[in-house]
Parts: C-alpha cells; sequence; structure tokens
C-alpha cells in the first residue's frame, strides 16, 4: 500500500537490504517495529518491498522525530539484532521530500 503523506516538505528515511538465511524472529520483529514506529510522534507512513533486495521506505515530519525514533530503545534491540543475524548489507538514506504528486486511476 502507497503511503498517503501530508503536502511537503518532510522526510523519507530510505533503508535497503539483502537478507540473510536467518528466518528465526526476523518477520515477528520487522511487523512490530512497523506497529512501534506508527506509534511514534511524527510517523507520517511507511512503504516496503523485498525481492532480492529489500527497501523499506517510512516518512517522517522532521529530523527530530527521526532522531527519536532511532533512539527508540526496542528499535535499537532490533537493529543490533539486524546487524548480527538478518542482514547481509544495508544502507540508510535521509531525504528531504520536497515535492511529491500522484496518479490514481
Amino acid at each position: 500500500m502507497i503511503a498517503q503523506t501530508p503536502e511537503p516538505p518532510y522526510y523519507a528515511v530510505i533503508f535497503t537490504s539483502e537478507r540473510t538465511a536467518l528466518e528465526e524472529g526476523y518477520e515477528e520483529t520487522a511487523t512490530r517495529m512497523v506497529a512501534l514506529a506508527k506509534e511514534q510522534p511524527g510517523f507520517l507512513g511507511v512503504e516496503s518491498s523485498r525481492t532480492e533486495i529489500g527497501i523499506t521506505v517510512s516518512y517522517w515530519k522532521d529530523l527530530e522525530a527521526i532522531k527519536h525514533w532511532k533512539m527508540n530503545m526496542e528499535h535499537s534491540v532490533a537493529r543490533a539484532k539486524g546487524r548480527t543475524d538478518w542482514y547481509s548489507t544495508f544502507k540508510v538514506r535521509i531525504a528531504k521530500v520536497e515535492r511529491d504528486y500522484e496518479f490514481e486511476k
């Protein structure tokens, strides 16, 4: 589902990853992280897709909201588990969205 975001500007955190073969606990943690992010002040939405690489884009009101999400203890534990078990590589990019537009049939 495409996230419904407000009028720009807002911020996008783009998380691109390649997984290891280990599945144990991954799906549950990923689901929990989305639920937890939705509770955070400044969270605007999320989109995610996975084939050979995974791309998750979360949208945030401002850089302060992103900082608070990164400092969330449960999120920190999940990030550590991702480094040790679930990801062979990942990259995080933070971008300011200055313009958006859409099409719908």
